[in-house]
């Protein structure tokens, strides 16, 4: 479908993940593929996946509450409300919520992509199943590869 559409506040399809929620505004489903949106929240203080990389898509972050650390390739940015990151297909990359508070942010996927990794991620949340093997597994079906921690390096 390629229609216009609005999301009113707090009308995404929220997916819980256990450590945070992401709200879906905006799937590929409705953007004919261009690209999906979600806004992550409630992001603990400390949070921050493993150390990944988009092969299908590039990811855009733009920071609204929390402060992060974004580690992209060799390098690290200190990230307070308003900034923005972007981040080319196939770049590693990584966050980190290294405020008090949790950390609010949107994700920008081009094209669509990593909806239906979230979507995966929540239903083994909800039935107790998450495992890092499983988090491999699910990374693969949608493009994306878990490279492992955070390096030393960057910290």
């Amino acid at each position: 479908m390629d229609e216009p559409f609005v999301v009113p506040p707090g009308g995404g399809r929220v997916l819980d993940l256990g450590t945070f929620k992401a709200e879906v505004l905006a799937a590929g489903d409705q953007t004919a593929g261009e690209f999906s949106l979600l806004l992550t929240q409630e992001e603990p203080p400390g949070f921050g996946p493993p150390l990944h990389r988009h092969r299908d898509a590039a990811e855009a972050f733009y920071v609204l509450e929390g402060e992060y650390l974004m580690f992209v390739e060799d390098d690290r940015h200190h990230c307070p409300p308003g900034s923005f990151v972007y981040v080319p297909r196939g770049l590693p990359h990584t966050f980190q919520v290294v405020s008090d508070q949790p950390g609010k942010k949107l994700n920008l996927f081009s094209p669509t992509a990593m909806v239906g990794f979230f979507e995966e991620l929540a239903a083994a949340e909800a039935a107790g199943t998450a495992t890092p093997e499983l988090l491999d597994r699910i990374a693969g079906h949608h493009e994306m590869e878990v490279l492992g921690p955070v390096p030393e390096t960057y910290l």
